[in-house]
């Protein structure tokens, strides 16, 4: 067949409400795109963002039949699964000729019962997506035998065939920067509300992909073969520079699992302080409590060039649960940690989890108590979710423990499963509890609205006007 355009697709979907008012920009099929366009410069690109274009689904069929691609291609987590399955559907009701391809991690951890479940879809794409994609595209237009590429699911004479993994990318310095220049008419709309404001341009970038720990909770190593690989410093800099000076890119959020401030953290404040961009940035990183409490200079030194706010995953109180999750820190790590970004006026950002098998009422008590202890600027709890691709999905499947395989629920704000001693409302309620409890504090919230850090003033007026607690409360 003539693969003459390919259009990449960001669906209508709702977004994580528990984090306010927020738009990205569709990273992952930026990335890919900018890669079909340098590998295979004959073929036509168009990236579609319908949150950013406010399209809705009959919109998008629509465009769709203007379009006429060759191939569309959508990509999503768990909880997004089937906004990427509606997509192959529509697009196959416009045209049943179009090739549907779909990638990300949830289809990639469940392609046989994916393309058994969602007929719509022809080719799903495992793992690391951009030599694939070529070699695929490659092969549809040379009519070429899928099953000699690698990374790739799909079906053939009523059998699903899965190919050999695709080897990973060596050197992560060789990849194009994102390609927005093809969302440049509405680049200006990507925000994140409560994050930093809804003036400020809010961007993405990935520094590296993987990660070296194995958390049970987690898909994210699994999905990159368990490896961490990192650009290197210098293309991390001139990435952000170019984001910056190309785009006006001002918030900018590190998709890295966590920093490696021990491995990257000197060397990228020694890069960032020669550029003229580290007075225009606000960065936003994710680290391990462990690494933050090793090296507070090289915090302090990150905050010197544009470091405004860096998310832990505290997880647990209990080293018993922290055991169970596989995380390998300690308590202690976290009030470190705390007490280091409130020291260097970084926003400190707290993630918990509750909902493990031993989990009761008074151990969800005393994990609260602890997070009030800890003090963060912002607190975010989940529930434990046995996400396709993990280890304690892998458990929680075997052992009968999941009572939802709804996936648009897989959204951590939804309880999946009970404990040996809390049913699934129960866990719900608590989520919702602790919740209340940190943001109904009337002391917290006045604290909060007036406080002189900037970020805190932005995310707690805006917690309040988006009523986070009333839809959390819904759930119960």
């Amino acid at each position: 067949m003539t693969i003459s355009k390919i259009l990449f697709i960001e669906p209508p979907r709702n977004y994580w409400f528990v984090m306010g008012e927020y738009l990205p920009p569709p990273t992952t099929l930026l990335i890919l795109a900018a890669y079909v366009e340098r590998e295979l410069p004959n073929i036509e690109i168009e990236v579609l963002d319908c949150q950013a274009r406010q399209i809705t689904w009959e919109g998008l069929e629509r465009h769709i039949e203007s379009s006429k691609p060759s191939v569309v291609l959508t990509s999503g987590f768990t909880c997004n699964a089937y906004s990427c399955a509606r997509t192959a559907e529509i697009t196959k009701r416009v045209d049943n000729d179009i090739v549907t391809i779909v990638g990300g991690s949830h289809f990639s951890f469940v392609p046989e019962e994916s393309l058994t479940n969602f007929p719509e879809i022809d080719i799903i794409i495992r793992g690391e997506g951009e030599q694939t994609l070529i070699n695929l595209l490659q092969a549809l237009h040379k009519v070429k035998k899928l099953r000699t590429i690698h990374g790739i699911s799909f079906r053939h004479k009523q059998k699903i065939i899965h190919t050999e993994p695709q080897p990973l990318i060596e050197n992560l310095d060789t990849l194009p920067y994102p390609a927005y220049h093809l969302v440049e008419d509405y680049i200006h709309r990507y925000h994140f509300t409560m994050m930093a404001g809804r003036n400020t341009q809010y961007m993405i970038l990935e520094g590296s992909r993987g990660c070296e720990y194995r958390c049970t909770f987690c898909t994210q190593w699994n999905h990159w073969q368990g490896q961490w690989r990192t650009k290197s410093i210098k293309r991390i800099a001139d990435e952000i520079e170019f984001l910056n000076e190309t785009y006006g890119g001002v918030f900018l959020w590190f998709t890295d699992d966590h920093i490696n401030l021990a491995a990257r953290g000197k060397k990228l404040y020694n890069e960032l302080q020669k550029r003229p961009c580290k007075e225009d940035i606000m960065l936003f990183l994710q680290a391990r409590t462990d690494d933050v409490a090793k090296h507070p200079t090289v915090v302090q030194n990150l905050r010197s060039v544009g470091t405004y706010w860096i998310m832990c995953g505290v997880e647990n109180n209990s080293s018993a649960t922290l055991k169970e999750y596989k995380k390998n820190v300690r308590t202690e790590d976290a009030y470190q940690t705390m007490k280091i970004l409130k020291e260097n006026d970084i926003f400190s950002h707290a993630m918990f989890v509750i909902g493990n098998r031993s989990d009761a009422h008074t151990s969800i008590e005393q994990l609260r108590q602890f997070s009030y202890d800890l003090h963060p600027d912002f607190a975010i709890y989940t529930a434990l979710t046995p996400f396709p691709g993990t280890i304690y999905f892998q458990k929680a499947h075997e052992n009968g423990w999941i009572q939802d395989y709804n996936y648009a629920n897989y959204d951590m704000a939804h309880a999946i499963m009970p404990t040996e001693i809390l049913s699934r409302k129960d866990v719900q309620h608590e989520l919702w509890q602790c919740y209340n409890h940190f943001y109904g504090s009337y002391t917290r919230n006045i604290a909060g609205v007036f406080s002189p850090n900037r970020l805190k003033r932005v995310l707690y007026r805006h917690m309040a006007g988006q009523h986070v607690l009333s839809k959390l409360r819904r759930l119960v």
